[in-house]
Parts: C-alpha cells; sequence; structure tokens
C-alpha cells in the first residue's frame, strides 16, 4: 500500500488567507458589513412607510366618511328649518286672517327648531371629527415621505456597496457609507421626532 500523500493544509490556509487579504478581502468584509446594516435599515423603513401610508389612507378613509354623515346632519338641519318655516308661514297665514292659530302649530315650530338645533349639533361634531382624522393622516403622510427618502438613500447606498465591493475601491465604499449613514439618520429622525 502506498503511503498517503501529505499536504500542510494550515500552510496552503495561510496562502489562501494572504491572497484574499492582499485582494481586499478586509475592503470587502467591511463593504459586506455596511451593505447588510444599510439592507437592514431599508427593510424596516420600508415597512414603516408602508404602515404609515396604510394608517393614513384608513384616516383619510374615516374622514370622508364622518365627512358624508355631517352632509347627511346638514340636509336634516335644512329639512327641519323648511318645517319650522312651513309651520311659521301657516302662522303668518292664520294670523292676517285673524283665525287662531292652533297650539300644535306652536308646538311643532319648536319641535322642528329643536331638531334643527340638534342636528347642527351632531354636524359640527362630525365635522370636528372629520377635521381630526384629517389632520392624523396628513401627519402621518409626513412622515411617511421621511421614511420613503430614507429608503430611497439606503437603497442607492446598498448599490454604491456593490459596486465598491465589485471594483474594490474604497472612494466607492465611503460614498456608500455617507449616503447610507444620512438614509439612516433620516429613518431614525421620522421615528423618534414624529
Amino acid at each position: 500500500m502506498p503511503e498517503e500523500i501529505e499536504i500542510d493544509t494550515d500552510k496552503l490556509h495561510e496562502a489562501i488567507h494572504e491572497e484574499v487579504e492582499k485582494e481586499g478581502g478586509a475592503l470587502l468584509r467591511t463593504i459586506a458589513l455596511t451593505t447588510a446594516l444599510f439592507a437592514a435599515f431599508a427593510a424596516i423603513a420600508s415597512l414603516q412607510a408602508g404602515g404609515t401610508v396604510n394608517e393614513a389612507l384608513a384616516l383619510k378613509t374615516e374622514a370622508a366618511q364622518l365627512q358624508a354623515q355631517a352632509s347627511d346632519q346638514w340636509a336634516y338641519y335644512q329639512a327641519k328649518g323648511i318645517k319650522a318655516v312651513v309651520f311659521e308661514a301657516q302662522k303668518g297665514v292664520f294670523a292676517s286672517n285673524d283665525k287662531p292659530v292652533s297650539p300644535d302649530t306652536e308646538k311643532n315650530i319648536q319641535h322642528y327648531k329643536d331638531e334643527q338645533a340638534e342636528a347642527k349639533k351632531k354636524a359640527e361634531e362630525l365635522e370636528h371629527a372629520r377635521d381630526e382624522k384629517s389632520r392624523e393622516a396628513d401627519h402621518l403622510i409626513h412622515q411617511h415621505h421621511y421614511f420613503a427618502y430614507a429608503v430611497a438613500l439606503l437603497q442607492v447606498a446598498i448599490a454604491l456597496g456593490a459596486v465598491a465591493a465589485l471594483t474594490r475601491k474604497r472612494l466607492a465604499w465611503l460614498g456608500s457609507t455617507a449616503l447610507g449613514l444620512i438614509g439612516a439618520i433620516i429613518f431614525l429622525w421620522a421615528l423618534l421626532a414624529h
């Protein structure tokens, strides 16, 4: 039986490691690490952007529903006002003909005026609620824009990181890092300041 040839794998491993280091292995690891961090920030910022815009759309929908309800109340308000005016005109006709006004006429006038006041109050409450929902939605849309800006900057940083890895150019990696840091700062600012 022939003896097996021994290969000194330790020396081979060291030689490979030295060649990787010569060819920019440390730079590649650094690029990979920063790109992975930027990708994580981009994923979270993207989720936040989607969540805030979805919530804003839901609030805008609620505001539209409240507006429809307020419009219904204003129509009800006008209808009750018209009925009160009809009874007041009827009362005027009786008075001009020197005929007694029925007590029901006075009751109806007051009833319709009370219903009209209640409809006005409800309509104004609904409009106030609509305005609150709309303001909250506008705030979320504003916040969404910052999350979207952060995602865009982080994606460009990731792409520039890939260019840096392919070309092994430190300047490209520095550009990637600068854009990524700006994107991460915008993301954190949008998350914490709003």
